[in-house]
């Protein structure tokens, strides 16, 4: 049993796993003051500041605080951070359903999640809940920006726009929501379009970024540092392919990467992924289409590894119903084929662009 704000500064997760999302207690923590019981409640010191740098960072934030939603939310208004809180649960459940609401809603891993509260109570309730959730105490706040959690490798212009897309991605939502008519249909309204192409030098930043930070739809879960992607870019026996996402709603950014090893009669996937935010989008399967048909092209044979974990299972349905088959496993590491006589066409309501 934790105690005392000391030693709360050492609660923290062993792993000093990157974190993706801060979730934001508000009385005495985002202000000083109880706003229910208190005439007037003012931000706290350097509060702005780690909020916009955290935002900068390409972390997103959001909030969990037993409070009056409208008060609450007209005071983060006056203040003029409203704009910065994805999805904020203000109500009175427990702060760790209030975390899993927003972990759902923001389709992210909970072992991506910090949460910052002055109360140990809560903090505790949290940490029995989601022991995999880093708890910090709102009076470790003058060091939040220095923890090694808070510090990605890379702010690539991905990065800095994330917040912007999960807004795009609420209003997407919120129109399929309201509109009438099949999911194909809805689809075909947005104006998507999908752009693949080699990976270039600017590249590679974001590309190192997507190996570390997607754990769902990930088919082997390998991360690669940029010199590791560099050299795979310039090398010939490897493809190293990224591709991008565009609607009528905006840019998603960069959202999908494949390493392929090139040897002379077999092509090796060793590496295929896509952002959780295109899970919805029916896009998933573009970028291995295009694969089976560079190598039905260059006569080659197409396999690919897979490594099963607790969160990848879609990535190994889309290989079955792409036609892929387990021909070797050793230990977690499988090895799938397919014979390149079936490939999808892509979807009809999708523009497709190869750059090369």
């Amino acid at each position: 049993m934790i105690s005392t704000k000391a030693e709360l500064s050492n609660y923290k997760q062993a792993d000093k796993k990157a974190i993706k999302c801060v979730v934001w207690d508000l009385d005495n923590t985002i202000w000083d003051g109880v706003l229910l019981e208190d005439d007037h409640v003012e931000l706290r010191s350097q509060v702005v500041d780690i909020i916009k740098t955290l935002d900068s960072r390409g972390i997103l934030q959001s909030i969990a605080s037993k409070n009056d939603y409208t008060r609450a939310m007209e005071q983060l208004q006056e203040f003029g951070l409203h704009e910065y809180f994805l999805y904020p649960q203000i109500n009175w459940n427990s702060k760790s359903s209030s975390i899993q609401e927003i972990a759902k809603s923001l389709n992210l891993g909970i072992d991506t999640f910090a949460f910052i509260d002055d109360q140990l109570f809560e903090l505790e309730e949290v940490n029995f809940s989601y022991p995999e959730v880093l708890c910090i105490n709102a009076a470790e706040l003058a060091h939040l920006l220095d923890m090694p959690e808070m510090n990605p490798r890379f702010i690539t212009e991905d990065s800095k726009l994330r917040r912007l897309m999960y807004i795009s991605d609420i209003e997407r939502n919120n129109g399929e929501k309201e509109f009438v008519g099949t999911q194909s249909e809805f689809l075909a309204t947005l104006n998507m379009c999908f752009t693949m192409s080699s990976a270039q030098e600017e590249d590679l930043q974001r590309a190192e970024e997507l190996t570390v930070r997607t754990n769902q739809l990930n088919t082997t879960g390998y991360t690669y540092s940029y010199d590791e992607l560099n050299h795979f870019r310039q090398s010939d026996k490897h493809k190293l392919l990224i591709a991008s996402l565009e609607d009528k709603y905006g840019s998603y950014g960069k959202i999908g990467l494949a390493l392929v090893e090139c040897q002379e009669f077999v092509w090796t996937i060793k590496l295929l992924l896509m952002s959780c935010r295109v899970m919805s989008r029916g896009v998933g399967t573009i970028l291995l289409n295009y694969i089976m048909t560079l190598a039905k092209n260059n006569k080659v044979r197409l396999r690919s590894e897979f490594v099963s974990n607790n969160r990848n299972r879609m990535m190994y349905v889309s290989y079955k119903f792409a036609g892929f088959k387990e021909t070797e496993k050793k230990g977690d590491l499988q090895i799938l084929e397919n014979d390149l006589t079936r490939i999808q066409p892509y979807p009809e309501y999708v523009n497709i662009k190869i750059m090369d």
